[in-house]
C-alpha cells in the first residue's frame, strides 16, 4: 500500500523489505492532475464550486484538509453557499463512526482532516456507483506522498468507481518552499488572470519531486536522531545490566568485587601519576576508611598493578569484617523482633548509614533471622547499588541532553557533531561509572546500623495502589462540603501600611516614627 514510498527508510533503519500486495479487484478510480491556482482564496472558491457541481450530479464528496483550521474555514464557506455537510476533524470522537457511515450516501459532503476516519471502507449504494462513485477533493498537497495516497485510497475501494482531485495554490507551504516562483513565472507568461487555473502533468510531477525532497529531509532528521539515540542506548544497556544484577541478586558479590578492584586501580593510577602520596592517603581514608598498606617510597617506585592488588586485598578484608560486623550488630535486634512480632511482620525496614546519608533497607524478617543477619547485608548491598546507580544515571541523562544541544555548534568548525557527541558522551559515561563505583564502595565500607532498640524497628509498608475514588475533578475553590454548601474561599492576608522610619508617627505626637513608637519596637 502506501508504505511503498517509505521503502528506503524501512530498509536503511530496520532492514525490512516492503512488498506491494495487489488489490483484490482492479482500481477503477480516476486520479486527475492537480489544479494549480495563484492564491489560496482562488483555490478555496474553486473547491466550493467543485463540491457544488459534484453534489448536483448526485455524488458523495469527501474533502481532505491538512489541518482543523482549514476544515473549519471550508465549513463556513459551504454554510454560506447553503450546502449541507459534516465535519470530521477529530473533535467529534463519538460521532465519527456515524459520519463515516453516512459519507457514501448520495449528495453527502464530508470534510475530514487527513487523520480522521482513516482506514475505513465507505460503503456506496448502487445509485451512487451509477453516478460516478465517491469523489475525493484534496485542498492541499501534504508534505508526505503517503498521506496523499491514503486520501486518494478512500475512493475506489473494492473496484468501486470514484475520482480524486487535488487543488493547490502557490501560497501553500509546500509550493512556497519548492518551485512556486518558477510556476508563477509560467502562469504570468501564459497570461493567466485571477481565478484561472493551470493543469498539467509536468506540474503534478514537480509537486511530487518537492514532496520527495521533504521526505528525504525528514528521513535524514529521523536517522540522525536514531544515531544519537544509539549512543545512549549502548550506555543504557550497561547500566540496566548492572541494575538488573543488583535487583535480582545475580552476581552481586562478583559485581561488588569488580567495583572495588576498579576503584583501587583508579585511585592508584590517578595519584601515582601525579606523585601525590599525601593525596593518595587522604583518598583512601575518604573512600575506604583505611590507612595506606605501603609507604611513600614503594608508592612512587613499585608497579601500579602490584600496588593495586595489595590495596584491593586490604579493602576486601576490611569489607568482609564490615559485613560480619553489620550482621552481628543487627542479629540481636532482628532476633528480638522476630520472636515478638514474627507472626505479624513479613518485611522490616532497617536504617543503615555511612555517615552522610541513610538508606532505609527493606529485608525479609524470617530470612534475616535464619541467616543470622546475612540476608540483611545482602539487602543493604542491593539498596546501595540501586540508589547510587539511579541517582547518577538520572544526572547523566540530563548531561547528555545538554551535550546534544551544545555539540551542534561544531558544524561551524566543519566538524561532525555526532562524532564529537560520541567521544564526549563516552568520557561522561566513564566518569559516571567511576563515580558510581566509588560511591557504592564508600557506602558499603562505611555502613553501620544507628539503632539498637528493637522497639524502633518498623514493618515495611506494602506498596499502595492509588485510590482514584477520593480524587476530585472539580476546582478546589468550587468544592462542596457534605451539607451541599460551598466551602468558603480562603481570604487574602491583609498587611497594614508600613510606616517609614523618618515619617511622622501615626500616634499624632509630631515626632518622627523612629524617635517615638518605632524606638520601642527597635529596642524590642
Amino acid at each position: 500500500g502506501t508504505a511503498e514510498t517509505e521503502a528506503g527508510e524501512l530498509w536503511d533503519i530496520y532492514k525490512l523489505d516492503v512488498v506491494v500486495i495487489p488489490t483484490n479487484r482492479p482500481i477503477a478510480r480516476n486520479d486527475e492532475e492537480d489544479l494549480v491556482y495563484k492564491t489560496k482564496r482562488e483555490k478555496y472558491n474553486a473547491v466550493a464550486n467543485e463540491i457544488s457541481e459534484l453534489i448536483n450530479k448526485g455524488r458523495p464528496v469527501l474533502v481532505g484538509t491538512t489541518s482543523v483550521e482549514i476544515s473549519e474555514l471550508l465549513s463556513r464557506m459551504l454554510k454560506i453557499k447553503g450546502i449541507k455537510h459534516n465535519v470530521l476533524n477529530a473533535k467529534l470522537h463519538q460521532r465519527e463512526a456515524d459520519i463515516v457511515a453516512e459519507a457514501g450516501k448520495s449528495k453527502t459532503v464530508t470534510i475530514a482532516t487527513n487523520m480522521a476516519g482513516r482506514g475505513t471502507d465507505i460503503k456506496l449504494s448502487q445509485e451512487v456507483k451509477d453516478a460516478g462513485g465517491l469523489a475525493i477533493v484534496g485542498t492541499e498537497r501534504h508534505e508526505s506522498r503517503r498521506v496523499d495516497r491514503q486520501l486518494r485510497g478512500r475512493a475506489g475501494r473494492q473496484g468501486d468507481p470514484g475520482s480524486s482531485q487535488f487543488f493547490v495554490s502557490l501560497e501553500d507551504e509546500l509550493m512556497r518552499l519548492f518551485g512556486s516562483d518558477r510556476i508563477a513565472g509560467i502562469m504570468d507568461r501564459l497570461g493567466l488572470k485571477e481565478g484561472e487555473v493551470i493543469q498539467h502533468s509536468m506540474i503534478s510531477k514537480s509537486i511530487e519531486r518537492a514532496q520527495k525532497k521533504v521526505e528525504e529531509n525528514n528521513f535524514g532528521i529521523r536517522k540522525r536522531l536514531l544515531e544519537y539515540d544509539d549512543v545512549m542506548n549502548s550506555q543504557r544497556e550497561v547500566i540496566y545490566k548492572k541494575r538488573r544484577n543488583a535487583l535480582f541478586g545475580e552476581r552481586l558479590s562478583v559485581d561488588i568485587a569488580n567495583m572495588m578492584s576498579d576503584v583501587c586501580e583508579s585511585i592508584v593510577d590517578e595519584y601515582q601519576n601525579n606523585a601525590d602520596f599525601e593525596g593518595f592517603k587522604f583518598e583512601l581514608l575518604r573512600t575506604f576508611s583505611v590507612e595506606s598498606p605501603f609507604d611513600e617510597t614503594r608508592f612512587l617506585k613499585d608497579d601500579a598493578n602490584l600496588l593495586t592488588d595489595e590495596l584491593y586485598k586490604l579493602v576486601l578484608e576490611t569489607y568482609k569484617r564490615k559485613e560480619e560486623g553489620i550482621a552481628k550488630q543487627a542479629y540481636p535486634v532482628i532476633k528480638d523482633v522476630y520472636e515478638k512480632s514474627g507472626h505479624t511482620y513479613e518485611n522490616i525496614v532497617v536504617p543503615v548509614t555511612d555517615g552522610n546519608k541513610t538508606l532505609q533497607v527493606i529485608t525479609n524478617l524470617e530470612k534475616s533471622y535464619k541467616t543470622e543477619g546475612r540476608d540483611l547485608v545482602k539487602s543493604y548491598q542491593k539498596s546501595a547499588i540501586l540508589a547510587n546507580i539511579d541517582e547518577s544515571w538520572k544526572e547523566h541523562l540530563r548531561e547528555l541532553d545538554d551535550l546534544k544541544q551544545s555539540v551542534q555548534a561544531a558544524t561551524y568548525e566543519q566538524k561532525d557533531p555526532l562524532l564529537i557527541y560520541k567521544f564526549e558522551s563516552f568520557e561522561l559515561f566513564k566518569t559516571m561509572i567511576d563515580k558510581v563505583n566509588r560511591d557504592v564502595v564508600a557506602t558499603l565500607v562505611k555502613g553501620h546500623i544507628p539503632i539498637q532498640d528493637p522497639d524502633k524497628v518498623r514493618e515495611a509498608e506494602k506498596r499502595r495502589r492509588t485510590d482514584y475514588s477520593k480524587l476530585q475533578t472539580s476546582r478546589p475553590d468550587q468544592a462542596t462540603g457534605a451539607d451541599g454548601e460551598k466551602k468558603q474561599k480562603a481570604q487574602p492576608v491583609r498587611v497594614e501600611k508600613k510606616v517609614g522610619r523618618n515619617e511622622p508617627c501615626p500616634c499624632g505626637s509630631g515626632k518622627k516614627y523612629k524617635n517615638c513608637h518605632g524606638k520601642s519596637q527597635a529596642e524590642a
